[in-house]
């Protein structure tokens, strides 16, 4: 095997110590495995918390909304920078600092005892969070090697996933049995282990070149202001109504700004995204994808506690509990998804998942207002298995197609399209289903027996019913109240089967996009090949991504020696320069 000219540029590595605790691939793994469960947790555990919130502040719907929009706007906005600083400060330093920041502003929320203070306290969660999530990924790029990165993502997804779907749990013990503030009150010892495990055990990693570049401040305004604005008009398109001036303005601006920002950046010289990383099918149709899996998962997710707690009269608990199958699923399918995408790649497990997210969406079309609990936990569990495999397929499509110098961007951008996406579909479902129990709520009450003056009435209160809950006041008689219920349940399930025939059709969309744009197993790109000085090519991809001209990226580990060299795996396109600690095996 022939050196190549970027390695031979530099002098020899010793590859780290396999005792040593740091740049060790298992111990990084755990160590930002507690950072992203707290930022998973804190996602969905708030939409629990939210009626305790507004009965403890006197808060209104408005403010209620502004407490997860906030959050949402802040994460959105910010998530491809905090990708990009990690790759020019430090991808340890960057996760740290996010870390404390998340907790000290967890702790805040349950100080303030304002709306106000609560919703901005919100969005210091939402930019500390951004410099926290992308680094989780380029810390595992970073001392993975690329034949067992696709577990490492896989492990990453499964934390996730598993984090996301107890939310609803944890959430609903805490607030019935404890108060609203101890759901934020949670993250400080989650962020106090998470702090001292990683300063004991992540190395540090960066893009040595990157320290000496002009910072693209004019590429991060644009980018955040594109952002700010698509994300704004989607979360607020059911409060300003989705025709309105206010929200296909807001839209469309962030898209031009969007689209200005993608021109500056094929122009600038060290761009802040580069647009280059585009140029991978694998990359692009996974960001794609993971915005359409996080629509469906969560905005499924959203309208199903509805259901269950509005429709079924669960507790949060019991709704939370209800949802286990998908969180246990959920467990399996990730680790089973990653081993898929190492054996067969993306173009084989990416569809799978959609497939599967598709049959779950369409088998909900069966439900009615009092089903079993026995069709609930089939579409349950098929929701969780193939979102567990996309998320491990994309993930490795997103951050393992990118050059290990920008890891950090590659995280960014996977975290950016998975919060969209999340936003989209929480906000359009929501949408569709109001749109379809305004148009059929006088119709149902009337036939389940409401006269027609009431049934007229009622159809006022249809922002109540499109989540589920049913009109009724203890002065109106007892047949009346039956009738109301049965009228006003018919209309959200018509809805929901409207939600989810939509949410089905998205999911097979994306399973033929998958098919269609991905190639085979190792496609256009692959993760670079890392090994120790004089070791063996054990981890060679077949086409590694061309990358001639760029800087190596580089692990600098407190207390470990320099990682090893890289050397040429004989591709004719060209090699990409980087090194990473070689791990040992598990």
């Amino acid at each position: 095997m022939s050196v190549s000219p970027v390695s031979a540029a530099r002098p020899p590595e010793s590859a780290p110590r396999p005792s040593s605790r740091r740049a060790n691939p298992w111990l990084t793994l755990v160590a930002v495995a507690f950072g992203l469960f707290m930022v998973g947790l804190d996602g969905s555990v708030v939409s629990i918390a939210n009626p305790a919130i507004g009965r403890g502040l006197n808060a209104t719907t408005a403010e209620l909304q502004w407490v997860t929009n906030s959050y949402l706007l802040a994460l959105a906005a910010a998530l491809i920078l905090g990708g990009k600083l990690g790759d020019r400060l430090g991808r340890r330093t960057l996760y740290l600092v996010g870390v404390v920041g998340f907790t000290a502003a967890s702790v805040a929320i349950g100080l303030v005892g304002s709306i106000e203070g609560v919703i901005a306290f919100r969005a210091v969660q939402g930019l500390f969070g951004a410099m926290l999530m992308p680094n989780t990924l380029a810390l595992l790029r970073a001392v993975f090697p690329p034949r067992k990165f696709g577990m490492a993502v896989g492990i990453w997804a499964m934390i996730s996933s598993v984090s996301t779907a107890l939310g609803p749990i944890v959430g609903g013990l805490l607030v019935e049995h404890v108060d609203w503030e101890s759901v934020f009150y949670i993250n400080a010892p989650v962020g106090v282990v998470a702090l001292v495990f990683g300063l004991a055990v992540l190395p540090e990693s960066r893009n040595e070149a990157a320290a000496g570049e002009k910072f693209d401040v004019f590429g991060v305004m644009l980018l955040a202001v594109g952002l700010l604005a698509v994300v704004l008009g989607v979360v607020k398109g059911e409060t300003w109504g989705w025709t309105s001036g206010a929200t296909l303005g807001s839209i469309a601006v962030g898209l031009v700004v969007l689209v200005l920002f993608g021109w500056y950046e094929t122009r600038v010289g060290h761009p802040l995204l580069p647009m280059r990383l585009f140029r991978s099918p694998a990359l692009t149709i996974g960001t794609f994808v993971t915005a359409l899996n996080f629509f469906i998962l969560l905005g499924v997710i959203f309208f199903v506690m509805m259901y269950m707690q509005n429709v079924r009269g669960f507790t949060p608990v019991q709704a939370g509990v209800r949802t286990l199958p998908l969180s246990l699923v959920s467990m399996l399918a990730s680790p089973l998804g990653a081993k898929l995408t190492g054996r067969y790649g993306p173009r084989v497990t990416m569809p799978l998942g959609m497939v599967l997210q598709a049959g779950a969406a369409f088998t909900m079309l069966a439900w009615g207002a009092d089903s079993s609990y026995q069709a609930m936990w089939p579409p349950f569990v098929a929701l969780g298995l193939g979102g567990g495999m996309v998320m491990s397929a994309s993930s490795d499509a997103i951050v393992g197609s990118a050059p290990v110098q920008d890891g950090g961007v590659a995280g960014g951008l996977q975290a950016t399209s998975l919060q969209i996406g999340g936003a989209l579909g929480t906000s359009v479902l929501v949408s569709i289903i109001s749109s379809r129990v305004g148009s059929t709520l006088t119709g149902s009450l009337t036939d389940a027996g409401v006269p027609d003056t009431a049934a007229a009435r009622l159809a006022e209160a249809k922002d109540a019913v499109a989540m589920g809950i049913s009109p009724v006041t203890d002065a109106m008689p007892a047949q009346l109240r039956a009738a109301v219920t049965e009228g006003s349940q018919t209309a959200f399930m018509n809805g929901v089967h409207t939600a989810v025939l939509v949410t089905g059709i998205l999911a097979v969309a994306g399973a033929v996009l998958a098919v269609l744009g991905l190639g085979g197993r190792n496609a256009e790109t692959a993760p670079n090949q890392v090994v120790a000085s004089g070791g063996p090519a054990a981890d060679t991809p077949a086409q590694p991504l061309a990358t001639i001209g760029q800087a190596p990226s580089v692990i600098v580990a407190d207390e470990v020696p320099s990682p090893g060299s890289v050397m040429d795996n004989g591709s004719a396109r060209g090699a990409e320069s980087a090194s990473a600690p070689q791990p040992p095996s598990p």
